[in-house]
């Protein structure tokens, strides 16, 4: 048998485990890699099953965002909810859905968590925790903070997340939200991921602020802005916002800065995106840069993040036959499942 590749030599030992300064072991750096691979790999899969017609509808990238979802979503407890939105496939993954669950919900096919009623990440799984979205972005957010009240009226000791784009947090349902679950301290975290855009508009053009967070002083809650590329400085600046909601201090506001390295969807060709720009963010793909990482702290050798990239790349290809495979649902059942059904 060919020996391994030995593993990268220590430079400055602080810098090189910054994971464990964190409380995560090399076996958590391992599954946050291979999630990050496995949501990207997942939306690639839809970008060619869209691309190839055999998608109703639109289709969603988190392409560049998956750090921010990924690293967030890791530092809950199974008993907690969240709310994704469409660039929150990584979180959907780490909540426990399976890839195939999702490109079935993508193809309408019956056996998807809807059903078939539904099309690409307008899904949920309460079973997991899993709040389905709508198109009407930032609704999430007062949805989230009444499970919030929910878990607090309860005495349960579990936490609400949700996500919104720099956009839509300009919106109504932001601020409302927001304000209430800082009124009654609920425990909540709203997580904005500005990356850039909203659709075609930039950012500067939406708001005057440079850190989006500077927000919560409005709402007298603490606020924190990071690189939303670096999966180790989310978890730095989630889980502590975690702690703090499950420990009945109230919510935190977050900003992930990041980038969307696709159009708003499949149809986008962002176009109105100057190229420098896309180049600059390019050269700091969240995924690569993790990879960098766990070749450097010694955590993985380049060998072995190779050879975890083609497993996940096998079990995608595998994955969408099978989702494609499943079956359409019955026209006759079209009604089920609308109204509320069984005894009162």
């Amino acid at each position: 048998m060919a020996e391994k590749a030995p593993r990268a030599a220590p430079r400055d030992k602080a810098a090189r485990r910054r994971h464990e300064t964190l409380g995560l072991t090399d076996a958590d750096c391992v599954r946050l890699f291979e999630l990050l691979v496995t949501t990207r790999a997942m939306d690639d899969a839809v970008a060619s099953l869209y691309r190839r017609g055999e998608l109703p509808g639109g289709a969603f990238s988190s392409r560049g965002q998956e750090a921010t979802a990924v690293g967030s979503c890791f530092c809950l407890n199974k008993n907690d909810v969240i709310g994704p939105v469409i660039r929150n496939s990584g979180a959907i993954l780490t909540q426990g859905l399976s890839p195939v669950a999702v490109l079935r919900n993508f193809l309408g096919r019956a056996d998807s968590p809807t059903r078939g009623r539904d099309g690409n990440t307008h899904l949920g799984c309460m079973d997991l925790g899993i709040i389905a979205p709508t198109s009407h972005l930032g609704t999430l957010i007062p949805v989230c903070a009444g499970a919030a009240l929910a878990f607090k009226s309860r005495g349960e000791a579990r936490v609400a997340l949700t996500w919104i784009g720099d956009g839509a947090a300009s919106i109504g349902d932001f601020h409302e939200g927001l304000n209430i679950a800082a009124v009654w301290r609920l425990p909540f975290v709203l997580i904005i991921e500005n990356n850039g855009w909203a659709y075609s508009t930039p950012t500067s053009h939406q708001t005057l602020l440079a850190d989006l967070s500077r927000r919560a002083e409005g709402y007298g809650i603490p606020g924190a802005s990071f690189d939303g590329n670096d999966i180790l400085e989310v978890i730095a600046h989630t889980r502590p916002a975690v702690e703090r909601a499950r420990a009945g201090e109230g919510p935190t506001l977050l900003e992930a800065r990041t980038f969307r390295m696709k159009g708003h969807a499949e149809h986008d060709d962002a176009s109105y995106v100057p190229r420098e720009l896309v180049e600059h963010w390019k050269a700091r793909d969240p995924i690569d840069g993790f990879e960098r990482y766990l070749h450097e702290s010694g955590v993985l050798t380049p060998d072995e993040t190779r050879a975890l990239r083609a497993r996940v790349a096998a079990d995608m290809e595998r994955m969408e036959r099978e989702a494609l495979a499943s079956p359409f649902p019955d026209a006759g059942t079209v009604a089920a499942g609308v109204f509320a059904e069984g005894e009162a």
